[in-house]
This record gives structure tokens, C-alpha cells and sequence, in this order.
């Protein structure tokens, strides 16, 4: 039987391979690239391909060698003028070319949400030397935040308390920059009361959205989420204009996980990914179509339905403390029993081959009652997953 559609799969981490199941179970052939042999999408893939998304020849040799029909990146540092040469040559990406390059790199999207759209983003200043550093933060004062402007899962990302930490912010953003722009963006830091993930899915018959998401962040890196965020009505339908602002413009078709920082009386743009989003790996129980089987329902353009919630379910990572290659992941056994009636676990564990300190190796998912409740039984799943090294 032939495939539905042949996708390729640029970046094979946690999400990707949940996204490669989802499009699986759709009759989708997937190929799965990343930079190291067997990593996790490439364990459910039906064929993969071994290269640095920032080699642009390989990239395109890959391209041309398969010929896919959607081309599906999964991480944001990737060679995006070979991406718009692709889609200039007939080739589609999800969501579109123009949205990969917009988002990879924080100052295009940025720019495009505060100055093109005119939504409200928290102040901020762009810095490629040490001098521009402090003149960005001398327009945002302090506490500020320093990021690259192309990173992922926190990375390189601090927050400045005063003119003392600069310096040590700026090495670190530089240090841990991905691609080869050193320019790090300089913004306010926002006392928000809370922040959110919306998950929002561009189709072609409109736009549906997610129950909100909420999360708690450490080092700039996702460590728990949970569904629903509680929010006011108004709130919520604010983050939702907003939302469709933005996916309208960027174009395509998909599933875009967008950050909003949300105070008493309004809502703030903090950030954009054109794919699955790791906060919305809790939809995995949380919800009747994941994040992952509504970003393949959108591309491939089939119908979404109704996106319903069982109930409210809390997802917290499993993190590894050290670097190491050989290891197992023990605790199964107890970290399942503690689901009950009313009180389900689960456990995903990713299939990394290394391990490296605070590297997601794994996640708990929990539903209760309450948020507060599914996030506490998903933390005490994570404290039984015990990582074993020799």
C-alpha cells in the first residue's frame, strides 16, 4: 500500500517521535533526521538520515534524495535558505518556509509581533557587541532578561538583577548560542502573575485552539505543565485573537505552540514555535487528539472535530543529573502504581542513548481531581524514575 504522504522529519528528539507515532498511525511514511544515530523519532521511523541540520548541502541532498511530500522541521536551528529554495522549487513546509526563518530567530519574530502586528511584547533591544549589551539594558532597566536570539529549551537564556550580572549573562547567552549569530536580545522582565502555552492549530477550515496550558519554567527550560491553565474568559479570548493575529500572518498550516505571560489586565507575546510544543506534551493524557495528532491532521488537511479535555492532567519532566552513555532507568514498577481510580499515571520515556545533566529523559502524566492535584501525583511518578549509571 502506498503511504499517505512521505514526510520529512527535521529533528527526531521527544516530540519528534511522538509526531512520527501520530503520523504513523495515519499511514504516513516518516524519515527522521538528526544529528546522531538513533535518536528517538528515528526508533519509529521508517527510515533516517544522520546530519547537521546546519550542514546546507546535506540538508539539501536529503531533500532531493527523497523527495518528500511535506518536509516537517522539528528543532529551530536548521539552514532555512535551503528550506525557502525547497519551497521555491515546489516542495512544502510545515507550516511554511517563511514561518521556520521567522521564528529561529527571536529578533525576526519579535519584530514581527511588536512593530508589524503592534501586539504587546515586553520591551526590548537587540545587542551584538558588549557595548550594545548595556545599552540595551539601560532601555529596559532592571531586573532584565538576556537570550540569544537563535537557542532552544532555554539555553543561554539568565535573568540580570543588576549591572553586576551583565557581563556574566552576556558570556553565557554567547556561550550557548546555536547557528552563527552572536546577537543576544536584551528585554524587560515582566512580574507576571502567571504564564501559558496556547496551543494553536491553523487548519484549513480556521483556527482551533488547545485548553490553555500552564507551566513552570527553571533555567529558562520546561520542568511541569498542566491543563487547563485557570484564566479569565476575557483573558483567555485575548491570547486567542492575538494568536490568530500572528499564525495568520506567518501562513500554513499546523500546530503553533505560543507563550503569553499574563498579568491582572492583559496578556503579553513572549514566544512562538511552529510546531509541537514541549509544554503540550501533558495533551498525551490529557486530551482525546494530542498536539501531535492535530499538527498531522492539519497538515495533511484533515478534519480536527472537537478537541476535548478528560479532565485536568499535569506532565513534569524526568530529568538526568550527569553526562554519561551507559546507563538504565529503573522505578517503573513503583512510579505506575501510585494511578488509582481517578488518579491515572502514566510514563514516557524517551530512548535517548546518552544521558547529560538536566537533559529530558523522560516525562510522568498524571490527571486528578484538580490541577494541583495531577501536578503533585506527576511529581511523585518523577521521584520514583531512578536513573542507574555503572
Amino acid at each position: 500500500m502506498a503511504p499517505v504522504a512521505k514526510l520529512l522529519l527535521l529533528g527526531s528528539g521527544e516530540l519528534g517521535k511522538e509526531f512520527t507515532i501520530s503520523a504513523k498511525r495515519l499511514g504516513c511514511h516518516v524519515v527522521a533526521c538528526d544529528a546522531y544515530d538513533d535518536a528517538p523519532a528515528m526508533q519509529v521511523a521508517d527510515a533516517r538520515e544522520v546530519f547537521s541540520m546546519l550542514d546546507a548541502d546535506a540538508l539539501r541532498a536529503t531533500i532531493l534524495k527523497h523527495r518528500p511530500d511535506f518536509i516537517v522541521p522539528e528543532v529551530e536551528a536548521i539552514r532555512t535558505e535551503v528550506l525557502q529554495d525547497a519551497e521555491a522549487d515546489g516542495f512544502t513546509v510545515v507550516p511554511s518556509a517563511r514561518a521556520t526563518a521567522m521564528t529561529m530567530n527571536r529578533d525576526r519574530i519579535r519584530d514581527l509581533v511588536a512593530v508589524d502586528l503592534g501586539l504587546r511584547t515586553a520591551r526590548y533591544r537587540y545587542a551584538e557587541s558588549w557595548e550594545a549589551m548595556l545599552e540595551g539594558a539601560a532601555h529596559t532597566g532592571f531586573p532584565c532578561v538576556v537570550k540569544p536570539v537563535m537557542s532552544s529549551s532555554g539555553k543561554g537564556q539568565s535573568t540580570v538583577q543588576d549591572a553586576d550580572g551583565l557581563k556574566a549573562a552576556w558570556d553565557y547567552a554567547v556561550a550557548n548560542m546555536r547557528g552563527d549569530r552572536r546577537k543576544v536580545i536584551v528585554e524587560e522582565y515582566i512580574a507576571f502573575d502567571y504564564e501559558i502555552t496556547l496551543l494553536t492549530v491553523r487548519t484549513r477550515q480556521g483556527v482551533f485552539f488547545c485548553p490553555p496550558v500552564g507551566h513552570r519554567q527553571a533555567r529558562g527550560d520546561y520542568q511541569e505543565s498542566w491543563q487547563p491553565a485557570p484564566m479569565t474568559d476575557a483573558i483567555l479570548a485575548e491570547a486567542q485573537t492575538m494568536a490568530t493575529k500572528v499564525v495568520d500572518d506567518l501562513g500554513g498550516y499546523g500546530l503553533f505552540g505560543i507563550e503569553f505571560f499574563v498579568t491582572r489586565d492583559e496578556v503579553i507575546f513572549s514566544e512562538l514555535s511552529p510546531r509541537p510544543h514541549d509544554t503540550g506534551m501533558v495533551t498525551l493524557m490529557s486530551q482525546n487528539l494530542t498536539e501531535f495528532d492535530l499538527h498531522i491532521r492539519a497538515i495533511l488537511g484533515l478534519p480536527i472535530g472537537d478537541i476535548t479535555l478528560h479532565g485536568p492532567t499535569a506532565s513534569a519532566v524526568i530529568l538526568a543529573d550527569r553526562d554519561a552513555d551507559a546507563f538504565h532507568i529503573g522505578g517503573l514498577a513503583g512510579a505506575l502504581a501510585l494511578g488509582e481510580p481517578g488518579r491515572d499515571v502514566d510514563v514516557r520515556l524517551f530512548g535517548k542513548p546518552v544521558t547529560r545533566v538536566n537533559r529530558r529523559m523522560g516525562l510522568a502524566l498524571a490527571r486528578g481531581a484538580t490541577t494541583d492535584e495531577a501536578r503533585a501525583l506527576a511529581a511523585a511518578v518523577t521521584e520514583r524514575i531512578i536513573l542507574h549509571y555503572p
